[in-house]
């Protein structure tokens, strides 16, 4: 296992400038990690591609990996022309990650409302998801990449949903980025659902969260799961996920592969992510 951060831990800092993008590998070394995971949000490697050669050269300086080029994507839509460019554009992502080097690459699938994100929505769904997820594999295939995704966005976020997706693409490299905190969103219990993917994961993110029931009265930092209950993001191993036993899950699987520690809590950002990939590795150790 190698244990590194997302750079979506650290966005609010790349976005304001106090910690650009191309000194995060060398805070991430510093702290102890051993990859960056690239999430291009306070900063485009389509509008800058200087940026592409620019991270991998510094990656390279702290010696660090860079694991995983994480993108958005959203192939629920009905009109043609809109669902083109939306492939296309994961397409051009995978360029983006093979220039970065890596042989991992996550493209969001869709997203909708809870409200909408019912059960016989996804199956009206999955043949235009089916056909995209499958477009996208195989041109990564070409240069050795594999493609994922992740449970996010209410619509594609239960274990089962993820499960059926990647099974009916049947490409051996779509598989799934597996984050232990997100099943909390749609409501389900984290250790079992990790449980079930850990078996199709390429990668990993650790997260955590404050959990609330829907009967308190909640407002900034707080967004509801698909039930309505409140979550809030906390510093690794301080909130209420169980990660303990997630790390427990994790290790039994033999998975030996990426964990990206993923920080989105009202914190200081550093402050944050440096705690969490202290405490990860803590629990880590003593398992």
């Amino acid at each position: 296992m190698k244990l590194g951060v997302s750079s979506y831990s650290l966005y609010r800092d790349i976005k304001s400038g106090k910690l650009p993008i191309l000194d995060v590998p060398r805070w991430i070394a510093e702290q102890g990690g051993e990859h960056l995971e690239v999430v291009p949000i306070g900063f485009s490697l389509l509008e800058t591609p200087e940026l592409i050669d620019g991270i991998r050269k510094a990656a390279d300086e702290a010696g660090i990996d860079i694991s995983n080029y994480a993108v958005g994507g959203n192939f629920a839509v009905e009109d043609e022309a809109e669902y083109r460019k939306a492939v296309d554009l994961a397409k051009s992502h995978v360029d983006i990650a093979v220039r970065l080097g890596v042989k991992r690459m996550r493209h969001d699938v869709a997203s909708r409302p809870p409200a909408e994100a019912t059960i016989q929505r996804f199956e009206a769904d999955l043949p235009r998801l089916v056909s995209a997820c499958r477009e996208i594999a195989d041109y990564a295939a070409e240069f050795g990449v594999t493609t994922s995704v992740e449970n996010h966005g209410y619509h594609v976020q239960a274990s089962d949903r993820v499960q059926r997706l990647v099974s009916a693409v049947d490409r051996p490299n779509f598989r799934t980025t597996l984050d232990v905190g997100n099943f909390l969103c749609v409501d389900e219990q984290p250790v079992p659902a990790v449980r079930k993917n850990l078996p199709i994961a390429s990668m990993l993110h650790l997260k955590d969260f404050y959990r609330r029931p829907s009967s308190y009265a909640l407002g900034e930092g707080w967004f509801r799961t698909s039930s309505g209950d409140f979550l809030r993001g906390a510093i690794a191993g301080q909130g209420d996920l169980p990660m303990r036993e997630l790390l427990s899950e994790v290790k039994a699987s033999g998975y030996d592969g990426y964990v990206s520690l993923e920080f989105e809590g009202i914190e200081d950002c550093q402050l944050g992510t440096r705690l969490g990939l202290q405490t990860v590795r803590a629990i880590w150790e003593q398992l």
